[in-house]
């Protein structure tokens, strides 16, 4: 199922998000998998997740343009399937 705005989701507890000039690597320490956050504005949206706001009131916090929304709904179901964001 793809992550639609009106989801609330959080970092995944075994989730530790390491900055980077490019934006973040994300290692997740029960599956041993890691992943490439490769915008400081999708670190930004990840980090404002907190069960209470919703994926859209998160991109409102971040700034995220309209057109740019759909990218990041892509990039969060990716993360999603990979377990490192998971619904509240």
């Amino acid at each position: 199922m793809a992550v639609r705005p009106g989801d609330r989701l959080v970092l995944h507890p075994d989730v530790a998000l390491r900055p980077e000039r490019f934006g973040a690597l994300a290692y997740h320490f029960g599956n041993r998998r890691l992943s490439f956050l490769k915008h400081p504005d999708l670190v930004a949206v990840v980090e404002s997740l907190d069960g209470e706001r919703t994926v859209a009131e998160a991109f409102d916090v971040v700034g995220v343009e309209e057109a740019r929304r759909s990218s990041f709904l892509s990039a969060l179901e990716t993360l999603r399937s990979s377990e490192m964001v998971r619904a509240a």
